[in-house]
């Protein structure tokens, strides 16, 4: 029976906690194709309560995001709900319950829920508002969508939403677009726009994927607030297992559309009981783990719900899997105690007797000992041969006016950045959004030319090289030395080239070798990255997106490259996959001695692959030194409130940052003095006139920073 036939509405009152506001009970949601049907979601239950946090967690492609769909029926064709209940409490006198699975897509009712008794933050703000409209139309668009204010009173409280989510100037930002606004305003915003209808569930699906981590802080902080003062229920979807550590009450672990564990946060961190969540929680590279060593990692990928897997779906990936069961038996769900449920045969008694495995607790699991990848853990020495070296580069981006286009402002992307960069090491560039990592990265490789200062690349046989003062033309013959492994692995791929020509370019467009000889040469590249020979032919399309990075990889390592720009190579990869390119990474640069200048804002990945790290801000170096001194003795004010951002996976620390005051400078007009004075809780009136002096506290320390040696800053914890 299609959606359009089903009762507008049926009440029913099932045996429920007090506390819960909605109950979803086997729902399935399928995608019908002329290849077969693809399960999604395949039989998911769970409930959420007022006031608490239920936190779904699973590897892309596991169903995290239809289930949130499946829940206001916005899922698109051909998929649809074939199964279930989707149980949510009325919000009247009469009480009772209304199955939303059950009314018409289309109808009143259940747009009255869309964004009224249920609020949905999307993934990506930017691609979430309307670019043509201003931010300030469509919150009040969506506030008189669910009451009966008027224009003026709608937009009044539109004002009252941006203050409830902490954006600055409410009135001034109402008239902007989104393309105007930060991402952690953008973010603050369509938190608003959820939060327009006053719903009792709020879902919140990957809010903080894209953003650095102290506006990923402030909106875990926000979500936090405003479920206390509102009493609201979260539902959080994420495959950060730091943000479900801080932020969760009670988790659901998916995989290809199940449900595998399902228990309170403190247990599933610390007695994960089924394979797949222990194997996700082991990929973490945590601040506390030793740096360099092995990153457990889970094998494989998730295969398409299309090609599901016989008898449990995750057994061609499990090291616990028993032979001839749990590849053709489904496991059923046990209760291991009455609030943890875990799907497998690893737990059921009459199924597995005499096969019963005891996962080890997460607890000590920092402690076990860890083959190293390479053959060094120690930072680079100082005696080491010089690689690079910057002096006081900067890239400045001129504004122009719409009317004669005259220059009337520059964004200060790069200014004066200067560092060392020796054979063989991983220099890390780390800061928030906008502090002109990447541009800095960029202009190094001399995919953008610098406005001013000196790229001093030392050649093999002693050759000094000033690439900042060569030409395009010039640079040419030393683009085989500089390589780079881009952010996004699927859109740095061409859709219409095969494998063999993608990896095989570099050396067709220098002219290295015959076909035959490339061909051969691509084989070996791909079995270095630990992908098959028999993938040559394939197209982008056809691969996972760790694979898409490992062939990404492949092609930067072409042309025996000395120098390797990573810009945020796992910033959009699964945790498990994230740990498989962590991994692959250091091991190929302690065989081919591969040199690194690593991007990222992820800090925790950061002080498992660094030797050394420098913190940038407005496109400053603050702060340079050691991995175990930037991180655990930091010296700038900035670079403490970094550290003290970083979701920890272990939901008994939880986070209690204070956020520092204000936006990030403009790079158009930075402040007078240090960039960072009007953010910072140790200004003095020196700070606020007087720009610091990049000095050298140890041999092997810089810092930008007037009181960079009286202050005792905290860093992360041993």
């Amino acid at each position: 029976m299609s959606s359009s036939q089903l009762p507008e509405s049926v009440t029913i009152d099932p045996t429920r906690d007090d506390t819960t506001l909605l109950s979803v009970r086997n729902l399935k949601t399928h995608f019908f194709a002329d290849e077969g049907i693809t399960r999604a979601v395949d039989g998911v239950s769970f409930d959420v309560s007022a006031g608490r946090t239920l936190g779904v967690v699973g590897e892309s492609g596991c169903g995290k995001s239809i289930t949130a769909r499946s829940l206001l029926g916005i899922v698109s064709p051909p998929g649809r709900i074939i199964e279930g209940e989707i149980l949510l409490r009325r919000d009247d006198s009469e009480g009772g319950w209304v199955d939303l699975a059950k009314l018409p897509p289309d109808g009143p009712e259940i747009r009255r829920v869309r964004g009224g008794d249920i609020g949905l933050v999307f993934q990506e703000p930017m691609s979430s508002f309307s670019p043509v409209h201003t931010v300030g139309d469509q919150i009040v668009e969506a506030v008189r969508l669910h009451s009966e204010l008027s224009g003026q009173q709608a937009e009044e409280r539109a004002v009252e939403l941006f203050r409830m989510v902490g954006i600055p100037r409410a009135e001034g930002v109402l008239k902007e677009y989104s393309w105007q606004l930060s991402g952690g305003l953008r973010q603050r915003a369509m938190i608003a726009m959820a939060l327009a209808g006053g719903p009792r569930l709020l879902i919140a699906d990957e809010p903080t994927t894209a953003l650095d981590v102290t506006t990923q802080a402030q909106i875990l902080q926000l979500i936090r607030d405003l479920k206390r003062d509102t009493d609201m229920a979260v539902m959080l979807i994420t495959h950060d297992l730091g943000v479900i550590a801080e932020m969760a009450d009670e988790v659901l672990v998916v995989y290809l559309g199940r449900v595998v564990e399902r228990g309170p946060v403190e247990e599933i961190f610390n007695a994960p009981r089924h394979p797949y969540t222990r194997a996700l929680l082991d990929s973490i590279p945590s601040m506390q783990s030793v740096a360099r060593k092995r990153l457990p990692s889970i094998s494989g990928s998730v295969p398409h719900p299309f090609n599901r897997p016989s008898g449990c779906a995750f057994h061609p990936r499990c090291r616990y899997a028993i032979a001839e069961l749990c590849d053709s038996v489904e496991p059923a769900t046990n209760r291991p105690d009455p609030h943890h449920e875990v799907t497998c045969h690893l737990h059921d008694d009459k199924v597995a007797k005499g096969n019963r495995i005891d996962l080890p607790l997460l607890a000590p699991r920092f402690a076990e000992a860890a083959d190293e990848i390479g053959c060094r853990t120690a930072p680079v020495n100082e005696d080491d041969p010089v690689l690079l070296e910057v002096r006081r580069l900067t890239k400045f981006f001129p504004i122009r006016s719409k009317l004669f286009g005259r220059v009337r402002a520059k964004v200060r992307a790069v200014d004066e950045v200067s560092f060392d960069l020796r054979e063989g090491e991983t220099l890390s560039l780390v800061g928030e959004s906008g502090s002109g990592k990447t541009t800095a990265a960029r202009a190094i490789l001399r995919a953008l030319d610098p406005d001013s200062g000196e790229i001093l690349f030392h050649r093999i046989g002693g050759e000094v090289v000033d690439l900042a003062a060569l030409s395009r033309h010039q640079v040419r013959p030393l683009r085989p030395e500089l390589q780079m492994i881009f952010q996004d692995p699927y859109s740095s791929l061409n859709p219409r080239m095969t494998v063999l020509d993608i990896v095989g370019e570099p050396l067709k467009v220098n002219g290295i070798g015959t076909r035959q000889d490339r061909v051969d040469q691509v084989v070996e590249l791909l079995k270095l990255v630990g992908l098959r020979p028999e993938y040559l032919r394939r197209f982008p399309h056809a691969f996972s997106g760790g694979q898409r990075q490992r062939i990404g990889i492949a092609r930067a390592l072409a042309l025996n490259p000395r120098l390797v720009v990573a810009d945020e190579p796992v910033s959009a990869l699964d945790v498990s996959v994230q740990a498989q390119i962590l991994n692959l990474l250091i091991e190929l640069q302690d065989r081919l001695g591969l040199t690194y200048l690593f991007v990222s804002h992820d800090l925790s990945v950061v002080k498992h692959i660094s030797d050394r790290i420098a913190v940038m801000y407005v496109g400053q170096v603050v702060e340079l030194g050691t991995r175990d001194e930037v991180l655990f003795t930091p010296r700038h004010p900035y670079t403490a409130t970094l550290l003290a951002a970083v979701p920890r996976p272990d939901p008994t620390t939880r986070l209690t940052f204070t956020p520092p005051r204000g936006e990030i400078a403009d790079p158009t007009s930075p402040p007078s003095g240090c960039y960072f004075h009007p953010r910072c809780p140790f200004a003095i009136d020196r700070c606020r006139t007087e720009r610091p002096a990049w000095q050298e506290i140890t041999p092997s320390r810089r810092v930008r920073c007037h009181r960079a040696e009286e202050l005792e800053l905290p860093g992360i914890a041993v």
